[in-house]
């Protein structure tokens, strides 16, 4: 069965079916008789086309539209009827760059994107312009590299989704026109020069060691001010002292069961036979 555009093979079939027909009623019948025959014959061997379910095809009728064919099959009027190639309804995948494009603060960068597309109007996809898969990509491209032109090095790389919307937005207004709609745009890769891309790393250790000065010093910050509240607090209250000596006494021996010589007159200052009695407590 003949396809959107004639399947010559079939045809061909067909035709010499009808040859061998012919001559068969030539041979028995009038000539008249087998012409006709063979005409019809003809006329039926070129007309059925068939549609299938995933394209959509344009029917003109001595050069104008007539309608547009869905999923089936058709018999078209030879010579009269033009059935243009069917339009591929299903989503299409189509990849573009820019090469050498300018960013906005004049940096050379190499993109790569890949945008996903469906024809939902097959009849201006054919009549309003030609070759629209061709047509779409350039397009794209042309959009691509207007929008790098808007942008700076730094937004490209770090916010590629704001991109991708704007470069959406962009090709699918001046494809609706075509009955086209751009279902996404995704920026694969951004390729910068070498030398850019070596200083950029750099700038970026830089950064990240500069935090890291910054919060050590901001801790240093917060342990001084804590230790000045504390001092405080201790010189005004000399038991607070006492007792904070005798944690950290305590602290020092209870893991392992150390032993620690303290002179005289710090025990006898800082009170430590209770802690010893505590220690001793605590071992057993």
């Amino acid at each position: 069965m003949p396809t959107g555009s004639q399947n010559i093979v079939s045809v061909l079939i067909l035709l010499l079916h009808l040859v061998l027909f012919g001559v068969m009623v030539v041979i028995d019948f009038h000539l008249g008789w087998a012409a006709g025959i063979f005409i019809i014959g003809l006329v039926l061997a070129t007309s059925p086309r068939l549609i299938n379910e995933w394209d959509r095809a344009v029917l003109l009728r001595l050069g104008k539209y007539r309608k547009t064919l869905s999923p089936g099959m058709y018999w078209v009027i030879p010579g009269i009827d033009q059935l243009i190639a069917p339009v591929d309804m299903r989503v299409r995948s189509t990849t573009f760059c820019a090469e050498k494009t300018l960013t906005k603060d004049t940096v050379p960068v190499d993109v790569d994107a890949v945008m996903f597309w469906v024809v939902t109007d097959a009849k201006k996809a054919v009549l309003e312009v030609k070759e629209y898969g061709d047509t779409v990509s350039w397009a794209a491209q042309t959009t691509l590299r207007d929008v790098i032109g808007q942008t700076e090095l730094a937004g490209m790389v770090s916010d590629r989704a704001r991109l991708d919307a704007q470069l959406l937005e962009s090709i699918d207004a001046k494809s609706a026109e075509w009955g086209i709609t751009v279902q996404s745009v995704e920026i694969r890769d951004v390729t910068i020069p070498r030398g850019l891309e070596d200083a950029m790393s750099r700038k970026a250790q830089a950064e990240r060691e500069k935090e890291a000065r910054i919060i050590l010093a901001e801790c240093e910050l917060r342990v001084a001010q804590e230790m000045t509240k504390a001092t405080e607090t201790y010189q005004n209250n000399e038991q607070a002292m006492q007792l904070r000596a005798m944690n950290m006494t305590y602290e020092a021996i209870k893991e392992k069961g150390s032993l620690m010589v303290v002179p005289s007159g710090i025990s006898d200052a800082l009170n430590l036979g209770v802690l010893g009695a505590a220690a001793a407590k605590a071992g057993g």
